[in-house]
């Protein structure tokens, strides 16, 4: 979210906000003239953190993108999360589960209609896609065609807070799947429907007027998707059709993986080795499901409209200037054969190394294939499979380190998607540990504005911001230095932070977003306060030795020579800096760790963080 007016928690500003689009602030200007640092603004103050009980406090968060009430209710509270983890109200999930099992013998009876639908959402792709294979198995058992299709929502977009280069790079993609099957003689149907509680409705009416009688697709863990597709599962009923929703984002479904108490796992740890175990207990959950038949080839002579609709443009509110759109589809070629390509380049290359030079951001060392994972041109079952199958060994945590190391970075995808489904309200403005809600976040303007514009005075942290405004994309080690500025030196809310993540990133996903801030600002799985602290400082020196990283996105500093790239102003280099139109470092790390510290024990009420 970009930065929004100055408010307290005494008198919140009246008024509409002031709202960026995602990218006015992707090319922050370099200021080139000296810029003189006011004195206290080494110093934090906390006089605009409201308490926990404060009325303001909602309103701040809400005025500050925190909540959004465009679609959303306020923020639950913590009694409710603390039914769901008691199982007092049944989670979204459960629901689903419910109807698809109350409704399974009714739904078996429903013979074939005219055509089999499958519904694409974030399985951009025609290999290893469970859902597209069961409804192109369905129309083969018939002879009748498979048709697919595709909802574009604005208002999806928009309460996902989905980055517009995502939109585009969406649209490019189902271009490219279109194309990729009509060589199948299968339509593909792309359709905008303005109002997003529509869309279902909508669906229907599609298949009705198809002839269709059954409809797949692949399970969102999100709380709106599962709900809508609990209830979809009992419309479509009502209507004569199948509603069939099946797990395939995920390696090991939610639910399947649980302690020797029965319970869910909210350390990774732990749950990896369940996972690795789990996988080769039931080694045919990693096959590959084959890509849809060919059609009969009357499917072109009924459905000829379908097939000469064009891909809609990118909704009014996500729109990307003709500059960004060609930059862009130099940087992020869409489908599921450049995610093809770039996994297998990964995996002959650089994945035997990864180990070693993974948290290097300057090593180019890492597959950059987040943003086909997340929109699904490529499922993470087939990057597993493949990394397994260039291994040493079989198992999936042996053999050669890299590619062990690697497959256990995808496994975080199905980690936080599992917390996402098994823990509800982290979709619903809560963090993980809920009752660290009563921890005093900061709202201060000024502060955001810098960490949004790359203008902080620590080189690394904007650095890895100048990438994410450039190329709509920061590294994973990047990541966190980021995200930890914010929570911990800045002590902003860290919503602010997961939020504008999300507007500015390609590979946005809300499970691995969510998860990776709440990591970050230890109000997630396995908080630890006290230990993820990080200084910006030795991060940079740890994993930017040479100051390459820093040089390539910080124009301002590319002169400056030796150790002194980490910290000009702290180590001779001020003035050259200052030239330049560097800032000077806007918080002194030491003093915010000890108020961060300070701040979680006030919060938690407890001596120690």
């Amino acid at each position: 979210m970009p930065p929004k007016r100055k408010a307290t928690s005494q008198t919140p500003s009246e008024g509409p906000a002031t709202k960026k689009t995602a990218f006015e602030a992707l090319q922050p200007s370099v200021k080139t003239e000296p810029k003189t640092e006011p004195e206290s603004e080494t110093k934090i103050k906390s006089e605009n953190a409201p308490d926990y009980e404060d009325p303001n406090r909602e309103r701040l968060e809400e005025e500050y993108g925190v909540i959004q009430r465009d679609f959303y209710p306020a923020e639950m509270s913590n009694e409710r999360c603390a039914q769901y983890n008691a199982n007092e109200i049944p989670r979204p999930i459960e629901v689903l589960t419910q109807a698809v099992r109350k409704t399974a013998f009714a739904r078996k009876k429903i013979e074939v209609g005219d055509a089999v639908v499958h519904w694409f959402k974030r399985d951009l792709r025609t290999k290893d896609n469970r859902a597209l294979h069961l409804a192109s198995e369905k129309a083969k058992s018939k002879g009748v065609p498979l048709i697919c299709l595709f909802i574009v929502s604005p208002q999806d977009y928009q309460a996902h807070l989905t980055a517009a280069v995502r939109v585009d790079f969406e649209l490019r993609t189902l271009q490219v799947l279109k194309d990729d099957l009509a060589a199948k003689d299968i339509p593909l149907h792309v359709e905008t429907v303005e109002v997003r509680k529509k869309a279902p409705g909508r669906i229907i009416e599609l298949c009705q007027s198809w002839g269709a009688k059954h409809i797949f697709c692949n399970i969102e863990y999100e709380v709106d998707e599962l709900r809508r597709e609990a209830k979809m599962t009992n419309t479509c009923l009502e209507k004569g059709i199948d509603f069939h929703a099946v797990h395939d984002d995920v390696v090991v479904p939610p639910g399947n993986l649980t302690t020797g108490q029965g319970k869910q796992y909210s350390v990774y740890t732990p749950w990896y080795k369940a996972w690795v175990r789990h996988l080769h207990e039931n080694p045919t959950m990693l096959d590959e499901f084959a890509a849809p038949e060919q059609n009969p080839p009357s499917a072109r002579v009924k459905h000829a409209d379908i097939f000469k609709t064009t891909i809609p443009p990118a909704p009014e509110n996500k729109k990307l200037s003709d500059e960004e759109r060609e930059r862009f589809k130099s940087l992020w070629p869409p489908g599921e054969h450049e995610a093809l390509d770039r996994l297998n380049k990964f995996l002959e290359k650089k994945i035997n190394k990864y180990k070693d030079a993974r948290n290097i951001p300057s090593a180019n060392s890492t597959g950059v294939i987040s943003v086909h994972l997340s929109t699904g041109t490529l499922a993470a079952r087939t990057a597993i499979r493949s990394a397994r199958n260039v291994n040493t060994s079989d198992k999936l945590d042996a053999g050669n380190e890299g590619i062990n190391t690697w497959i256990s970075e995808v496994a975080w995808r199905d980690f936080y998607k599992h917390v996402l489904a098994h823990w509800p309200y982290v979709c619903m403005s809560k963090p993980f540990k809920y009752e660290y809600t009563k921890v005093r976040w900061e709202y201060n303007d000024e502060h955001f504005a810098r960490w949004c514009e790359g203008r902080t005075g620590f080189p690394i942290v904007d650095a890895a911001v100048r990438q994410m405004h450039s190329m709509a994309y920061m590294h994973n080690r990047c990541r966190m230095i980021v995200a930890s500025f914010l929570a911990k030196d800045l002590l902003l809310d860290w919503r602010m932070g997961e939020r504008y993540f999300m507007e500015h990133l390609i590979d946005g996903d809300f499970a691995s977003n969510n998860g990776g801030w709440g990591f970050s600002a230890s109000t997630g799985v396995d908080p630890q306060p006290y230990f993820r602290i990080f200084n910006p400082l030795l991060q940079s020196e740890k994993f930017d030795e040479q100051g390459d990283y820093i040089r390539k996105w910080l124009p301002e500093l590319k002169d400056i020579k030796g150790k002194a790239i980490h910290d000009p102003y702290g180590r001779g280099a001020g003035k050259q800096a200052e030239k330049a139109g560097y800032p000077k470092p806007m918080v002194d790390h030491k003093v915010c760790r000890d108020r961060c510290l300070a701040r979680y024990k006030e919060g938690l009420g407890r001596t120690t963080a």
